[in-house]
């Protein structure tokens, strides 16, 4: 047998060494040798959290955070207390909300009661808040109608709302309420008018129009029952991101899209 025919001899179960020592390559050796490398369960189990954990802030940063609706102001389509979800990807590189979309946003401004404001109290809650895996308080959500540039005018003889002089027809989304004669009724009456929207800056609205504390609620407009506040409009940087999914409760599981009533608006002028 030569030299070579004996390097690949399969009943040759040693292997060489630097040294030319011979160190035994057995499945019982191996077998130990892998055994020694597992971790304790205990210690698998802290590193998958802590994978697990990592994870769930990097989604939280960069993708979809959870909240919940704090008020009657999105309704009928977002009930007080449902679970939304909240994606981020829409806004990045630049690019801003646009008229149509529902947002969350920091209150930009003593827009939020105290008990709305609240942050979870329980330490379990609390910590999955932080992740991104509950809902958070702080923050509000609304419609966007008006971008950088646009005037919004309440309303015509329809009661419609109109966006650089385009009427809206926002009939399915918003809430019909008897007693309620148009579309933008937070400032007391329906003859008021918005804008130019500063630039960087959002006009938002609620769909339950009569029961929404939003951008027409805080105009400070002469002879008009408004809760004035120095600025009306929410600030872009403000923005979370853009709702997407009612998660909970389940038999109302839906899809949050941008309606079409917006699709016409033209460009302010």
């Amino acid at each position: 047998m030569t030299t070579e025919d004996r390097d690949l001899d399969p009943a040759d179960d040693t292997v060489g060494t630097p040294d030319g020592s011979r160190s035994s390559s057995s499945p019982d050796g191996a077998a130990a040798e892998k055994k020694r490398k597992h971790l304790p369960v205990w210690q698998e189990t802290i590193l998958l959290l802590g994978i697990a954990l990592v994870l769930a802030v990097v989604i939280k940063a960069l993708f979809v955070q959870a909240f919940y609706i704090p008020s009657q102001s999105m309704e009928p389509g977002l009930v007080k207390n449902d679970r939304i979800l909240v994606q981020k990807v829409s806004y990045w590189f630049g690019r801003e909300p646009q008229r149509g979309d529902v947002v969350v946003f920091e209150d930009p401004g003593s827009w939020l009661s105290d008990s709305e404001d609240a942050e979870p109290t329980n330490g379990l809650t609390s910590l999955m808040a932080k992740v991104g895996l509950y809902p958070t308080g702080g923050h509000l959500v609304k419609r966007v109608v008006g971008v950088a540039g646009d005037t919004i005018t309440c309303c015509d003889k329809k009661g419609r709302i109109s966006v650089n002089g385009k009427p809206l027809n926002e009939d399915a989304y918003v809430k019909q309420e008897k007693g309620i004669d148009c579309r933008g009724p937070m400032t007391g009456n329906c003859s008021w008018s918005a804008g130019p929207v500063p630039e960087g800056q959002l006009f938002v609205m609620g769909d339950n129009r009569g029961h929404s504390a939003d951008s027409s609620a805080h105009l400070c407009l002469p002879e008009q029952e408004t809760d004035c506040t120095e600025n009306p409009y929410v600030p872009v940087d403000s923005v979370v991101g853009k709702v997407f999914v009612l998660l909970w409760p389940t038999d109302r599981f839906d899809w949050v899209g941008r309606p079409d009533a917006f699709a016409d608006v033209p460009d302010p002028s």
